[in-house]
């Protein structure tokens, strides 16, 4: 499966900030790339996708790798090492709840095209198609959005929801469960 987000709240009261002993959670997004199409990944449930909770306090940043080859150098004679394509966004908070006006709102006061917005933290799903928000299987309540993603406006590192889709990261902080589909 494709590493697609690692999502960590700066703020406790998130919606995945707590489980039940008072730990806090990191999110980790995964999405199925065998086949595009062929594995349900814009389904909570057929295994096509994965959202996986992590306890925060266990998760350690991974060391960069030393070049190899001679002297530390590389083979290639000390060029940069490379990890691939990795972004990292800036988030900014606009006060209200309606995703689509903000967006708009954003884009007249920063200049930049709406299609640079790569998603919202929390708040209430944009959906695409019709409300497709999800139990909890533990507790049997809504699931909190966590997270909408944006394909975002470069092909060779946008993530694909279908061609112009959303996609939605919901979990229950409390049971430590979570879930990720797209609509397009």
């Amino acid at each position: 499966m494709r590493f697609l987000a690692q999502i960590v709240p700066d703020e406790p009261d998130r919606p995945i900030g707590r489980d039940h002993a008072g730990a806090g959670l990191v999110l980790a997004v995964f999405m199925c790339q065998n086949d595009p199409g062929m594995c349900e990944e814009w389904s909570p449930t057929a295994g096509g996708n994965r959202a996986l909770l992590f306890p925060s306090d266990a998760l350690r940043p991974m060391p960069v790798p030393e070049p190899e080859g001679e002297g530390g150098q590389g083979g290639d004679g000390g060029a940069a090492l490379r990890l691939g394509a990795v972004n990292a966004v800036t988030l900014v908070s606009l006060p209200t709840d309606d995703y689509a006006g903000a967006r708009e709102e954003w884009a007249g006061r920063s200049g930049n095209d709406p299609a640079n917005v790569l998603g919202q933290l929390g708040g209430r799903p944009d959906w695409i198609q019709g409300d497709e928000t999800p139990t909890c299987p533990d507790c049997a309540r809504p699931m909190d959005l966590v997270a909408q993603l944006e394909e975002g406006p470069d092909h060779a590192t946008a993530m694909n929801f279908g061609g112009g889709g959303s996609a939605y990261a919901f979990a229950c902080g409390p049971c430590a469960r979570a879930v990720f589909l797209w609509q397009c």
